[in-house]
């Protein structure tokens, strides 16, 4: 995705959010299915329970975005950290099911709804704060999501940014206009 200049906070972010997305998505396509529902430990997360955890809270903070508390009465947080999705597409379904929430959010926002206040557990967020804290929460987990893929893509792993000792040669391309600095 190429960068964009702009000055418009909501656009910025909205273009943070596809990045991430993006990210998530190619770091999965590369997994394993057996990847996805693998656990590295009995305390840790699969890649699927990450996603179903996501997909929770994206439905749960921006449906109604500026108008009702971002933690809805109907959410089962605890329940988002059970049974992982049983297979691919379940675990795609809920990815993108949870994306389209936050997408829909914020093509319905703008600059102007920055200083309005929302909640989120009952605490007061400006509409700034309140997206700042869900683009923290979505990068720590697709962070996540990228090395768990890669774990268990192993040698067939495909660099998703600027690969290992190839600094100079993707600026030189950046530079050139054949890739994107995002």
């Amino acid at each position: 995705m190429a960068h964009e200049r702009t000055d418009s906070y909501v656009k910025d972010s909205t273009s943070i959010f596809q990045y991430y997305k993006k990210l998530g998505e190619n770091a999965m396509a590369q997994c394993p299915d057996s990847g996805l529902v693998a656990l590295i430990d009995p305390e840790s997360n699969s890649i699927g329970i990450i996603v179903k955890h996501l997909a929770g809270n994206m439905r749960s903070r921006w449906t109604d975005f500026l108008t009702s508390d971002g933690e809805k009465s109907n959410r089962n947080r605890d329940a988002e950290f059970e049974e992982p999705p049983k297979n691919r597409m379940e675990t795609l379904d809920s990815w993108d099911g949870g994306r389209k929430s936050v997408f829909t959010a914020l093509e319905a926002s703008s600059d102007a709804d920055l200083p309005k206040t929302v909640k989120i557990r009952g605490e007061e967020h400006s509409v700034m704060q309140a997206i700042n804290r869900q683009i923290a929460h979505y990068c720590y987990h697709v962070g996540q999501i990228v090395f768990l893929a890669k774990h268990f893509t192993g040698a067939n792993w495909k660099p998703l940014t600027v690969p290992k000792s190839k600094s100079k040669e993707f600026n030189a391309d950046v530079a050139a206009g054949k890739k994107s600095q995002r």
